[in-house]
């Protein structure tokens, strides 16, 4: 336990500060965003099984990250889904999202951290955040995105248990509004398995005939500005993770 505390002061000193919910990271660091202009009017959100931070900025979460158990994936399996979409009360009214916002978009409000993971009906109803969500194509929410979520949840089940990083990309200067709320360009899963100290992740454009690409960590890093996995050294990001492959989605039309 001393060691513990010194450890952790050391990191303290160092500028290097531990997450607020430090149980849903990857020892418990979060994510470091290196791009300025996502850095702006950001908040960590802690909730039951998944943590996130929120941008103030997109009115979007930058990422969720969720400790994806095999035991929390078996409660999840026999509950039924039940939609409580709702505003974040713990946001300013200014920074966040709001039901009007999503109305007669064309957008799906599409979950970060997904329903599906989630154990019980407490986790279920926070996962309903407006802050969790992001406004996501519909065909690639319902398709190819839903395939990409169920893949993660076989591998967290064989492995026994999985670090999980979800977001938006937003590449470019043209970005799209739907209300107040900026569409990504892109989405990301980060998946890192602590078993076999490897990870990767799926990198997705936000339309529905998206065809993902697979990344090491290191190059999903260097395209979002973000670090995403602070307490991995370098060389551990290069190290890849053997994720399922996916077929891309259906074009429209």
């Amino acid at each position: 336990m001393l060691q513990q505390l010194i450890g952790a002061a050391l990191l303290a000193a160092s500028g290097l500060a531990f997450a607020s919910c430090p149980q849903h990271y990857v020892e418990g660091r979060a994510p470091e965003i290196r791009n300025e202009r996502l850095a702006k009017s950001t908040q960590e959100l802690c909730y039951k099984v998944f943590g996130i931070m929120h941008s103030g900025v997109t009115r979007t979460p930058l990422w969720s990250a969720e400790h994806l158990t095999a035991h929390n994936l078996a409660a999840a399996s026999g509950l039924s889904r039940e939609n409580s979409f709702h505003p974040e009360p713990r946001l300013p009214r200014q920074q966040r999202a709001e039901l009007a916002d999503y109305a007669r978009s064309g957008f799906d409000r599409g979950h970060m951290a997904p329903n599906g993971d989630m154990p019980d009906r407490e986790s279920q109803q926070q996962s309903f955040s407006l802050a969790n969500m992001v406004p996501q194509d519909s065909d690639n929410n319902r398709h190819l995105w839903s395939s990409i979520e169920q893949a993660v949840r076989k591998m967290a089940k064989k492995e026994g248990a999985l670090y999980v990083l979800t977001g938006p990309a937003f590449i470019g200067s043209e970005l799209q509004k739907v209300g107040n709320v900026l569409v990504p360009t892109h989405l990301y899963k980060v998946v890192y398995s602590p078993r076999q100290r490897a990870g990767a992740a799926w990198f997705v454009a936000n339309a529905g005939d998206a065809k993902p690409e697979v990344l090491s960590i290191a190059q999903l890093e260097s395209r979002i500005g973000i670090n995403l996995l602070p307490s991995l050294p370098a060389a551990q990001k290069e190290v890849m993770l053997r994720l399922p492959k996916m077929k891309a989605g259906k074009r429209k039309g």
